[in-house]
């Protein structure tokens, strides 16, 4: 390692480096469906400003994507400072563009300046034909870097304008690079029914399959085809279209009877799917008026009292809000976080809820016996927990699953709020549970059971799982499997170790009934060419390197973390039933494992521990 550090070792990344360099901050490497929308997205922004009314997309034989407007074409004069025309600056420089005031783009997805400069970054090859002012323009890219100018190719129709994207993925930057057709059809059939009057035309070379939607119902009529063989509260629908100060919002909502089922839940910041700001101010606004509905009426029986999920549980919605300056967490912009848009929201849905309920009462009072029936059935699950001796309520940082089947739930305790996240975002969310825990877990090991209770991390683990610490009676065990999820690391093994010791101090019967699990996250991917494989560790590192060796382009990362890694690629090494690796905890020898514990974890052995680290240390000191 050099001894000197200086300004000489600081690297610099211009131009499209950073996203070649560091393509998982800018999209998602599972495969290239966030390409394709990130060019989709301008051509839907084109349809917001009133500039274009059709867009076509085609996904070719070879793999390529090819996407078509009849917006206003890109800019083809010299930008003024730049000296090189608009649509290569778009295309080659990181947040260039047009949306970053409201002069052309009143409402926009594509507010970072960066998305389609990324295609350009993670394409092997990019062409780009515009149509304007009566000429059609060509401009070429290879891996990011122009190769043909822009210059005239032909001759076109005044009235004939517009935008043709073709563009191929560079494998080397994806796990795969063919594109997800049906979660394409999804989003473009999406962006179609929240734009009335947009056509849409999808063709899939590879499977011959061609869709045409352009939709004038809207919303309602989607929402009703999806929920078609639901049990719903008949024709009690709650719609509208608001707009006030630059902002709208537009929703659909309908009710289940049944309640806690895999609800339809989607929502939209200008016609990006994206969860956040504007669901928060959904939910609160929904709640505060079915509460003084209930309190003007007389509804609520004594000793109940609703609580956002009562009503949350049994409801379907489409949310889609427009925001002149919308703030995503991130260039996937998978969360709104709009601190302004939660407030707008919540005042309007409260007070158009408000009057709704109070025209259709008697769908008001159905609507408020159905949250009734959800809040006692709460009410009923705290008893029974508290009951066992287990805290009263469930903690907020739970993110439980929708089955009430315990021999097919799972719960993740899962190391750190970052890894807590993504591991919500991956988990299925029927039957998997996620528990993040803060820091480093009390040592339980000499701890008796009412001194470990005042740890709110073990109190947090005692109310997930249903038992009290130190108890025999599983009856109350509300997951058929528990699982540790923490990073694969040496940190990690430490949390791990430290959980084990929990359980094994106070929550024993449960890894005798073999329901105790450790989950095994990878330590490495490992790219070669169009094949992507996952180590453990270090030695499994090594082995996949040898036999990959032949391979010209080999590219390894290795996770600092679980949070380092995207929900997608969390899922399916971690996870998924159908892939991932669980270790079941179990004894194999009672007094071999007490000792190991007690090395580990004793006070009164430090001088054993410090020993045993010694003789099992890589590097022998």
């Amino acid at each position: 390692m050099p001894r000197n550090y200086a300004a000489a070792d600081i690297t610099v990344l211009t131009g499209l480096q950073p996203v070649r360099k560091r393509p998982g901050m800018y999209t998602n490497t599972e495969c290239p469906n966030h390409l394709a929308l990130e060019v989709v997205d301008n051509s839907i922004d084109e349809a917001l400003a009133g500039h274009a009314h059709r867009i076509a997309v085609t996904l070719h034989s070879d793999g390529s994507m090819r996407v078509i407007d009849n917006g206003r074409g890109m800019p083809i004069d010299d930008h003024p400072q730049l000296k090189r025309p608009g649509a290569e600056v778009i295309l080659t420089t990181l947040h260039a563009g047009a949306k970053f005031s409201n002069t052309h783009y009143r409402f926009a997805g594509g507010l970072h300046g960066v998305g389609v400069s990324v295609v350009n970054a993670l394409s092997e090859k990019l062409q780009v034909t515009i149509k304007r002012n009566g000429s059609i323009y060509s401009l070429s890219f290879v891996q990011g870097a122009l190769v043909t100018p822009m210059h005239i190719v032909g001759k076109c129709t005044l009235q004939e304008r517009g935008t043709e994207i073709h563009f191929y993925p560079d494998q080397q930057y994806f796990d795969s690079v063919k594109f997800n057709g049906e979660q394409l059809q999804k989003s473009l059939r999406c962006k179609a029914i929240l734009l009335p009057g947009l056509q849409v035309n999808y063709t899939d070379e590879q499977n011959g399959t061609y869709e045409e939607w352009c939709y004038d119902g809207g919303m309602s009529t989607y929402l009703q085809e999806l929920t078609a063989e639901r049990s719903l509260l008949a024709d009690a629908i709650f719609q509208d279209d608001v707009e006030e100060d630059d902002q709208r919002v537009q929703w659909c909502i309908q009710w289940d009877t049944d309640g806690w089922g895999d609800n339809i839940r989607e929502s939209y910041a200008n016609l990006i799917p994206s969860g956040g700001s504007h669901v928060n101010g959904l939910r609160s606004g929904m709640i505060e008026a079915l509460r003084e509905f209930c309190q003007f009426h007389k509804l609520l029986p004594r000793g109940i009292k609703l609580v956002p999920d009562d009503l949350w549980n049994c409801c379907h919605y489409i949310l889609s809000v427009y925001l002149t300056n919308a703030q995503f967490s991130g260039q996937t912009k998978e969360r709104l976080t709009s601190k302004e848009c939660t407030a707008f929201v919540s005042q309007i849905i409260k007070s158009r809820f408000s009057q709704w309920l109070n025209r259709h009462i008697h769908y008001g009072e159905q609507i408020t016996a159905i949250a009734i029936t959800q809040a006692q059935k709460r009410q009923k699950r705290a008893t029974s927990r508290r009951m066992r001796g287990t805290p009263t309520a469930l903690p907020v940082k739970l993110a439980d699953c929708t089955t009430r089947d315990r021999s097919r739930a799972e719960i993740f305790i899962v190391e750190g709020d970052s890894a807590g996240g993504s591991a919500k975002q991956a988990r299925i969310r029927e039957y998997q549970a996620i528990l993040p825990l803060r820091g480093k877990l009390l040592n339980t090991w000499e701890v008796d059971a009412e001194k470990a209770l005042t740890n709110k991390e073990i109190q947090h683990i005692s109310a997930a799982i249903g038992l009290p610490l130190g108890t025999d009676n599983l009856n109350g065990l509300r997951y058929g499997k528990v699982c540790i999820l923490a990073d694969a690391d040496s940190d990690g093994a430490h949390i791990a170790t430290l959980i084990c010791a929990l359980f094994w101090r106070h929550f024993r019967p449960i890894i005798d009934a073999g329901h105790f699990y450790i989950a095994q996250p990878p330590l490495y991917r490992i790219a070669s060419g169009n094949r992507v494989v996952y180590a453990h560790s270090d030695r499994e590192r090594l082995s996949i390197l040898r036999q990959e060796k032949k391979s010209a382009s080999i590219q390894t990362q290795r996770f600092k973390g679980l949070g380092e890694m995207n929900p997608l690629q969390l899922r399916d090494t971690t996870l998924s039933p159908d892939k991932r690796q669980l270790m079941q905890l179990q004894i194999a020898s009672e007094n071999d494992i007490r000792e190991m514990m007690d090395i580990l974890f004793s006070k009164k052995r430090a001088n054993d521990r410090r020993q045993w680290l010694m003789k099992h240390s890589v590097s022998g000191h």
